[in-house]
């Protein structure tokens, strides 16, 4: 088509009073009339809504436009709405162009005439670079009907059984022994105070004999490769030096163990464990494994074998080696949960000085019927507390360490408070900041809690410490002092406590980064991963085919975890259940004229989308893989490399009228 053909269509959005307050749309649609090839310019209320895509759909056909640019937001949300209002008119998709006046101008810019002169800016740049587009195709192709959930705490579960029931091969990786996750160490849940174990054991039973998922314990995703609707998944199954399919579960090679005294990680290391060992009772799958690092056999090469000796299934296997297993997905979930926040740099709460400071998942396994104590809450001396306190936002809220509320510390703390109330009639005092009870039944939790008779205290703790007010008095010998200001009544108070429970925040999950690299999706500031859209596509990310769920997006409670697992599974099946999916548009293109065959762009491609044609001596790139991130354009040393919609010659354009 030559540029004298060019009819090009403006629409410029006040986005409600997003864009308009500060931004004058009129005057920005009268500007761009006066640009070249524009036959027509319009302002509109909403652009994305129904009228405002009709407006370009009529205007297509009416003035004959073969090219539209629609200043409004972001492009990550509407893009793909208003290209999709082309090819209804009868054009190319591509032959659209977003200018975002609203990110990039109305909400950063103070003044308005400055905002409207950069909006200016942005739609002419807009209207030269749409002058240089070019038609493109996506491609239909088969899709994989199954689907990797990367994690198996109650988010992974949840989102497997969803899938699994949808009628999709589900396969489910977790890295530690058992599925479960940080749920499988608690006791009870709020504000119901359900059991934990009772509403989650059936789940995991559900997982483990679910005939569409295949289960992998003790087990790590080390690569990623392909794209949406054919991804290849590498799988390393670390070994558990027992042989699955002969284990029957029955625990005597435990009881026989002879190294005993090895920290037991799910009891949060205040019990220990043996050298073969089960995280917990209810384990799936119900088979041991052989700690590596500890063994006498496998660690220092000793004679020993007392679990070989005393199974009589014959199930151990000194021999296993890491095994590698490949599969094909079409879509993945990421459910790589969180970690809880390590409380040690903050000294001033005494944790790893006083043996009597617990975080919080200590105290939930010391309050557990399976814990060390059998579920009494016990001092180290064997001792019922008297007087109890429980420290809000340690690690949370805190601009040195993280700035961001965990969500669901107030509660926790809140049901812990009333579980020492129950068990041992200590005396309870709860330091914080402000208490957020959002949820359903949560603030009634709340009043609950407070008519049990916990002593509930608006103010930051400043330190806990063994100096007692009174070093005489016989009574509180041996305690800790709890320092705090009450910012109610301005008073600093002193409290003598026998146990102090510390409410540590939530933070991404160990090796979660490594999981995100490995995919492409990306992370915030915090380490969790972004989601696509945070009201509007809360489960997806920028990777097609790729979903959140649970915590590893950010900090969540239990039902919000189970409805957003729910929710990416909803997505991924709806991705796959078509049977085809459309590959990128906007993708590589290497000009074999100009192609030096020095494979700079193979060796940088992180898709592995560029093969080398040895006989024609250039690259070609495999345009189902190629998801067009640009990176052998930028290295390519003869400029043979570029991306189709991403032409020199469009991006110049682009930032030419802007510098005019």
């Amino acid at each position: 088509m030559k540029r004298d053909q060019i009819n090009i269509g403006v629409y410029i959005c006040h986005c409600g009073m997003n864009i308009s307050p500060k931004v004058d749309v009129e005057a920005v649609a009268e500007f761009a009339e006066g640009l070249a090839h524009v036959r027509i310019a319009r302002d509109y209320k909403f652009m994305c809504s129904s009228p405002g895509q009709e407006f370009i759909i009529d205007d297509i056909r009416q003035y004959g436009l073969n090219r539209i640019v629609v200043a409004s937001c972001s492009p990550r949300m509407h893009e793909a709405t208003f290209r999709n209002a082309c090819e209804t008119a009868g054009i190319n998709r591509h032959y659209f162009q977003m200018a975002n006046i609203r990110e990039q101008a109305a909400w950063v810019t103070l003044d308005t005439k400055e905002a409207t002169a950069k909006a200016m800016d942005l739609v002419a740049a807009a209207v030269a670079r749409v002058t240089y587009h070019r038609p493109l195709e996506s491609r239909e192709v088969k899709v994989n009907k199954s689907i990797l959930v990367i994690g198996g705490g109650i988010a992974g579960m949840q989102a497997a059984i969803s899938s699994g029931n949808a009628g999709y091969q589900v396969y489910l990786i977790e890295r530690e022994p058992s599925i479960g996750g940080h749920m499988a160490k608690f006791d009870k849940t709020f504000p119901t105070l359900d059991c934990a174990a009772c509403i989650m054991t059936p789940k995991m039973v559900e997982v483990g004999q679910h005939e569409s998922i295949r289960l992998f314990t003790y087990s790590e995703v080390v690569s990623v490769e392909g794209f949406v609707g054919n991804y290849s998944v590498r799988i390393l199954k670390k070994p558990r030096f027992i042989d699955e399919s002969k284990c029957n579960g029955c625990g005597i090679c435990m009881e026989k163990c002879p190294i005993k005294k090895i920290p037991s990680e799910f009891n949060e290391n205040l019990s220990f464990r043996t050298a073969i060992y089960s995280p917990f009772p209810q384990a799936v799958p119900n088979t041991p494994v052989i700690d590596p690092d500890h063994c006498r056999i496998l660690a220092e090469n000793k004679p020993c074998g007392a679990c070989e000796k005393f199974c009589e299934a014959g199930a151990i296997d000194f021999n296993q080696q890491p095994e590698h297993m490949d599969i094909t997905v079409g879509s993945i979930i990421i459910a790589t949960g969180f970690k809880a926040f390590d409380p040690e740099p903050l000294v001033q709460y005494g944790y790893g000085i006083y043996p009597e400071v617990y975080t919080s998942l200590e105290f939930e396994r010391l309050n557990n019927a399976t814990g060390p104590t059998g579920g009494s809450i016990l001092m180290k001396g064997g001792d019922f507390p008297k007087r109890v306190a429980i420290i809000h936002c340690v690690g949370s809220r805190d601009a040195q360490y993280r700035e961001y509320c965990s969500r669901v510390c107030c509660m926790y703390s809140m049901k812990f408070a009333h579980l020492v109330r129950e068990k041992t009639g200590a005396e309870v005092w709860e330091f914080y900041i402000d208490v957020r009870s959002p949820g359903k039944l949560y603030e009634e939790f709340y009043n609950r809690v407070q008519k049990e008779g916990v002593h509930m205290i608006r103010g930051r703790v400043a330190e806990v410490t063994d100096i007692l007010d009174d070093p005489e008095n016989s009574e509180d010998k041996g305690r800790l002092t709890v320092v705090a200001e009450n910012t109610l009544t301005r008073r600093m108070l002193r409290i003598p406590v026998d146990m102090v429970i510390l409410s540590v925040g939530l933070e991404p999950a160990e090796g979660a980064g490594d999981v995100g690299r490995m995919i492409g999706v990306s992370s915030d500031g915090n380490g969790w991963f972004t989601e696509l859209h945070a009201k509007l596509a809360p489960v997806s990310t920028v990777i097609k085919g790729v979903f959140l769920a649970g915590c590893c997006q950010g900090p969540k409670d239990i039902p919000d975890t189970v409805a957003q697992a729910m929710g990416a599974s909803g997505e991924a099946v709806a991705l796959l259940s078509k049977g085809t999916v459309m590959t990128r548009a906007e993708i590589s293109f290497i000009d074999p004229d100009l192609c030096a065959g020095c494979q700079t762009c193979v060796e940088v491609c992180v898709y592995n989308a560029i093969d080398f044609d040895e006989g024609r001596g250039i690259a070609t790139v495999n345009e189902l893989l190629c998801q067009g991130c640009g990176s052998c354009a930028v290295a390519c040393p003869s400029s043979a490399a570029s991306i189709k919609h991403f032409t020199n010659r469009q991006v110049m354009e682009e930032l030419e009228a802007i510098l005019i």
